[in-house]
């Protein structure tokens, strides 16, 4: 390739002859450049999400393709966060699709060193056992002044950042039937 085929590729050169001093125009684009397409554009379908991070609700638009998660990004429509997101929220399809990420319960017993597994449905019914076993020995029938009370405060729930109203509604209703009086949440959206 001689000189002057050499510097007619350089992007500097192509500005100047092609009229495009700022380099704004198709005189800094490479036949590579021209070629690339964004990664969205190959998603089969878009959903909308809410970032599980933090108590802000930002709102996220999910791209997948083939059933797997491609890539997040800020939804525009969302009136929390207006299509940004922090690194973290960005970040969030490592929940997904992490090496990292545990897809079996793992449980130590008191004083174990070791995890092991479980299957779900034995997981369920211990923490099942353990609500009941400890209602039970808790149970307050009535207040120290002998008024009705029909209640635990041995057990607590903290709801999460992530959960709306109506999912903190419907454990609010739970916890209040199961007499749990210690009930939070961090509802933002």
């Amino acid at each position: 390739m001689g000189l002057s085929k050499l510097l007619e590729q350089w992007p500097v050169v192509r500005q100047l002859k092609e009229g495009d001093p700022l380099g704004l125009g198709p005189s800094v684009q490479s036949p590579r450049s021209k070629s690339l397409t964004p990664r969205i554009d190959e998603a089969d379908h878009v959903v909308q999400s809410v970032c599980p991070y933090c108590a802000v609700g930002c709102g996220q638009l999910v791209y997948v393709k083939d059933g797997e998660v491609t890539h997040i990004e800020g939804d525009p429509a969302s009136p929390i966060s207006r299509g940004r997101l922090c690194p973290k929220g960005q970040a969030s399809k490592s929940y997904v699709q992490s090496t990292l990420r545990e897809y079996k319960v793992k449980y130590r017993r008191p004083y174990g060193t070791q995890w092991e597994e479980l299957s779900l449905d034995d997981a369920m019914e211990m923490i099942a056992q353990r609500i009941l076993e400890t209602r039970d020995v808790t149970w307050e029938y009535e207040t120290p002044d002998g008024k009705p009370a029909n209640r635990t405060t041995a057990i607590a729930h903290l709801g999460g950042a992530t959960l709306d109203n109506e999912e903190n509604y419907l454990m609010k209703k739970l916890y209040t039937a199961l007499g749990v009086v210690c009930v939070e949440n961090q509802a933002r959206i």
